[in-house]
């Protein structure tokens, strides 16, 4: 038997109205001070994928519609909901009110690495993943509201991963949690 690629036909996509309709994944974006249009446009691609809630533009982040964001994006700005807020303190504040857990993905002195991480944190709750500037990080005040901070693991000489690439990854990990 052959290992053929499948057409786009093949892979049964759903519509924008379909996506909307949809229940989704029990998470939230949070994006505090995104820098780059383009990593702007693939996390929306990404929360796409994985059918998240909303995601949060927060601070200098900039928003759709916008050619850059647009170019990486390639139309998940028109499924997934989204939504600016000033300042991403009050962003999270409001966040945990509404019952969400709050999760920043930084390098702190107390985090918690993702493949160690309790299984428990995630199944059964609603969360909200928190991913800073490129250059500054999650702000600092922004972590001291966070119910925990995650690390994800890297073994090479470079100390950061790609803010869209990091929120992949998270996602990825708090999902094979969610029963979904």
């Amino acid at each position: 038997m052959k290992n053929e690629k499948l057409s786009m036909e093949q892979l049964n996509r759903i519509s924008v109205e379909e996506f909307k309709a949809s229940k989704k994944t029990p998470i939230v974006i949070i994006l505090d001070n995104i820098r780059s249009m383009n990593n702007i446009g693939s996390v929306f691609r990404t929360a796409d994928a994985f059918r998240i809630e909303k995601i949060f533009l927060c601070g200098i982040t900039a928003t759709p519609p916008h050619r850059e964001i647009n170019k990486t994006a390639l139309g998940a700005t028109e499924s997934v909901d989204w939504e600016y807020k000033e300042s991403t303190v009050e962003c999270v504040k409001n966040l945990s009110a509404m019952g969400y857990k709050i999760y920043s993905l930084e390098q702190t002195s107390e985090s918690i690495m993702m493949d160690k991480m309790d299984k428990e944190m995630i199944i059964d709750k609603k969360i909200a993943l928190v991913f800073g500037n490129e250059v500054d990080g999650v702000q600092q005040e922004v972590i001291d509201l966070s119910d925990a901070v995650l690390e994800i693991p890297q073994y090479g000489t470079k100390h950061s991963l790609n803010v869209s690439v990091s929120c992949g990854i998270a996602i990825w990990e708090c999902s094979k949690y969610m029963n979904l």
